[in-house]
């Protein structure tokens, strides 16, 4: 009967400290299984833009953009070899530039996958040489600004603390943790092979914690109970690389509109910056 008691007593101290940790405001727990959806872009301002009066051609090879950081995941305990940042930021920027102004802003060709495609293609041209055929391929399109840049730094633990308090062997605090990631992005004129603009964005990664433990004697200080529970939120890494990328492509497109490189669906700009040889050479 006594261990009885004793076994009720701790389970009631292990919900009620469970519940607390559950109904934490500063976390946003995911309490089952969720199935997988599409990402929508992270910046409402970028998908929401006007359109432009002359979609300008863009190309972005595989290697114009990549991770330039060679961050590891960071670990107390053991060393990993799983990198911090994505292998393919690239195809964040695509879908950045592609997106934009739903798809009405930017024209973008394919270079990732410009073997493939190259290929493909000869194999159409043959088959129809082959056949006899007349009817001949479209030319692919030709990009007047190429995409540069890439993820230049990912400081990892930047700034950390917490707060916590104990009174007779209860306790609970909380923790978290700031990353840092940085990315550079410029766009290149093709025929002059001027930087025509650049930017640079840095987007903060939090990691938050909580815990709550019992630490206590019983019978007379003979015999111990301890009970903790815990749970812990990281960021996705993914999501602020995409945000950071995302920031960056429409501080590119502002830069662009003030210097006079492109203009929005029926609004004039007064005074371009940019000469007639500049704009036929963004417009491809």
């Amino acid at each position: 009967m006594e261990i009885l008691q004793r076994f009720l007593c701790l389970s009631v101290l292990l919900l009620s400290s469970c519940a607390v940790i559950w109904e934490n405001d500063d976390l946003v727990l995911t309490k089952k299984i969720q199935s997988a959806s599409t990402l929508e872009l992270q910046s409402e301002e970028l998908k929401n833009l006007p359109p432009a009066k002359n979609k300008p051609t863009i190309a972005i090879y595989p290697n114009s953009f990549k991770d330039l950081t060679g961050q590891r995941r960071s670990n107390s305990t053991f060393a990993l070899f799983s990198t911090a940042v994505t292998q393919a930021p690239e195809a964040f920027l695509i879908r950045a530039f592609k997106h934009t102004s739903n798809g009405k802003f930017f024209r973008v060709v394919e270079r990732v996958g410009l073997d493939d495609l190259v290929k493909e293609r000869q194999l159409i041209r043959s088959t129809r040489q082959e056949f006899e055929e007349d009817n001949k391929m479209k030319p692919l399109l030709f990009a007047g600004i190429l995409v540069q840049g890439g993820v230049i730094s990912y400081e990892a633990n930047l700034k950390s603390g917490g707060i916590g308090a104990r009174y007779l062997g209860i306790g609970n605090s909380k923790s978290y943790r700031e990353d840092t990631v940085t990315i550079s992005l410029r766009l290149v004129s093709v025929s002059t092979g001027e930087v025509l603009t650049e930017t640079l964005v840095s987007k903060s990664i939090i990691s938050t914690s909580i815990s709550q433990d019992i630490f206590r004697f019983i019978e007379e200080s003979t015999e111990l109970v301890e009970i903790e529970g815990g749970v812990a939120e990281n960021e996705s890494v993914s999501i602020a690389l995409q945000k950071a990328i995302e920031t960056g492509v429409l501080n590119i497109i502002n830069i662009g509109i003030e210097r006079g490189y492109w203009e929005y669906e029926n609004i004039k700009i007064n005074e371009p910056s940019c000469t007639d040889d500049c704009i036929s050479s963004i417009r491809g």
